[in-house]
């Protein structure tokens, strides 16, 4: 079946649709790893995000139920060149098209995902449709313009606080759309932890007695979320705090930093970072569209992005404060610097 992609700047590309054929409209977005579709199309910070892939042959190796990083697929539309209908590894359990037509996500292929990339980089990131009919102007206007993503976090949360019994250190963990593996890298370390819903208070945090809270990724403006920038005011200085990417960037903001939006943001498993107290650059796993454009006083920088000098660490000069932009865990990506959870227990 014929569909489109219509971007927000009237430019539009034809191909065809598979998986839910049900019109989406979302942030259109590259991604430009070679591999780990599963986990990206899991990612609950992808929610409200139409994900394309820059890598040419996607479902390749399938679909299996244990690579995901969370319970259902997070994305709001799937943009691939060329989709693979036999995929082929002893761990497939079903193809890309099942599995989408089973989580109502829809797709399209054939497109000219260089184009599109190059479209997004040159403009920055927009909003699109994946239409399965013909839309008048007026109907794409109205449809760009109701489009919103400011309750991103509240839709991807946990619902009710849970706990992961562990022998070791307790951490505190505020899930605004955590990645599994950020909870098997935890659990490895043999920690009890304690997950909390975003809209969790200080209180109910500080009652569990935790020796460690972390403030996880997710999707959205980190400025939406003004009650939880809020809660990690009351926690700091009673408690050691550390982040990853949306963790990050409300840190900064609690600390009276400043966050902006990139122009078309970091995705992908292949973004050099270097880490200054190191001296030493890793490749890593990243996906934001939001950074820390002001360091907020009393931190001090530990990491960089080499492609483009952004603030990738930071660290407080005084309190057990550390947080990063990029994702530590990976899946997918290199595991080249898991040794983070290890820095991050050691501000106990």
């Amino acid at each position: 079946m014929k569909g489109k992609l219509i971007l927000e700047n009237g430019i539009i590309f034809e191909g065809n649709l598979f998986g839910y054929l049900e019109e989406s409209v979302g942030e259109v977005v590259f991604n430009t790893g070679m591999t780990g579709y599963e986990e990206i199309l899991t990612d609950p910070s992808y929610y409200g995000q139409i994900v394309t892939m820059t890598y040419p042959l996607i479902g390749n190796y399938g679909i299996n139920l244990e690579d995901v990083e969370s319970k259902s697929p997070k994305v709001k539309g799937f943009i691939v060149r060329e989709k693979c209908d036999y995929p082929s590894n002893w761990r497939c359990e079903m193809d890309l098209e099942g599995y989408f037509k089973q989580n109502k996500i829809i797709g399209l292929e054939g497109i000219d995902t260089r184009a599109l990339t190059k479209i997004l980089r040159e403009n920055g990131t927009m909003k699109g449709i994946i239409a399965t009919t013909e839309l008048t102007k007026d109907e794409i206007d109205q449809k760009l313009m109701n489009f919103s993503n400011s309750n991103a976090v509240m839709k991807v949360t946990t619902k009710k606080c849970y706990t992961i019994e562990g022998s070791g250190q307790h951490v505190a963990i505020v899930d605004f759309g955590i990645k599994e593996n950020i909870l098997r890298s935890f659990k490895k370390r043999n920690c009890k932890l304690t997950v909390f819903p975003a809209d969790t208070t200080a209180e109910q945090i500080l009652n569990v007695n935790p020796d460690l809270v972390f403030l996880s990724n997710g999707p959205g403006d980190p400025k939406d979320l003004q009650d939880v920038i809020k809660m990690i005011k009351e926690i700091i200085g009673k408690k050691p705090i550390v982040g990853i990417c949306l963790g990050h960037q409300l840190l900064a903001l609690a600390l009276g930093g400043e966050t902006a939006k990139l122009k078309f943001g970091h995705r992908g498993c292949n973004h050099p970072v270097k880490d200054i107290e190191e001296n030493k650059v890793y490749i890593t796993s990243q996906n934001h569209g939001y950074y820390v454009r002001k360091l907020p006083e009393n931190m001090k920088v530990t990491h960089v992005s080499v492609n483009d000098g952004t603030i990738e660490g930071m660290r407080h000069k005084s309190l057990p404060i550390f947080s990063v932009q990029f994702h530590p865990e990976a899946c997918p990506g290199p595991r080249d610097i898991d040794v983070i959870f290890d820095k991050f227990l050691s501000f106990i």
